[in-house]
């Protein structure tokens, strides 16, 4: 799957995961807080991942969460990411041409460590291609991604 990105998006890659820095970023990686980004996991960033002292594959039937236990929210690292159970919006998307996705937007919440107060509020999404084995992860609400993904070509 090939990208075109708009001036000022800029990919960093490592192994089977992409970083688009779309906005401010002190620190290109995935999951960093505070950097306007989204992902793109390759096959080997998304299986087995470690949870609970085991593994799973991303299918898309479950939330996309990097790490089992308390994980940082995206946009204050003093706080939880809470995520949701059940997705607000699911469906096909088009990832180029002849390439469908499977979509999902998850309602999530940041919360302070304790639990007690809710912070803010996020939709993260997510763009699953079972065939091709790949994983969009956006929790910015990037303008224009959808755009940018619709136009994909592949090779």
């Amino acid at each position: 799957m090939n990208l075109k990105l708009p001036s000022g998006w800029k990919a960093h890659r490592d192994g089977d995961s992409i970083v688009v820095v779309t906005g401010t970023c002190a620190n290109p990686e995935p999951f960093a807080s505070n950097c306007q980004s989204f992902w793109v996991f390759g096959p080997k960033a998304f299986t087995n991942l470690p949870v609970g002292g085991g593994s799973l594959t991303y299918t898309g039937k479950w939330q996309f969460h990097p790490f089992s236990g308390v994980v940082p929210c995206p946009f204050n690292p003093k706080t939880s990411w809470y995520q949701g159970e059940k997705p607000s919006s699911t469906g096909l998307r088009q990832v180029g041409r002849g390439h469908k996705a499977l979509y999902n937007a998850w309602p999530n919440r940041c919360v302070t460590n304790n639990g007690a107060r809710q912070t803010m509020r996020f939709t993260q999404r997510e763009w699953f291609l079972p065939t091709s084995k790949i994983l969009i992860v956006d929790v910015w609400n990037t303008p224009g991604l959808s755009g940018v993904l619709k136009r994909a070509t592949w090779s």
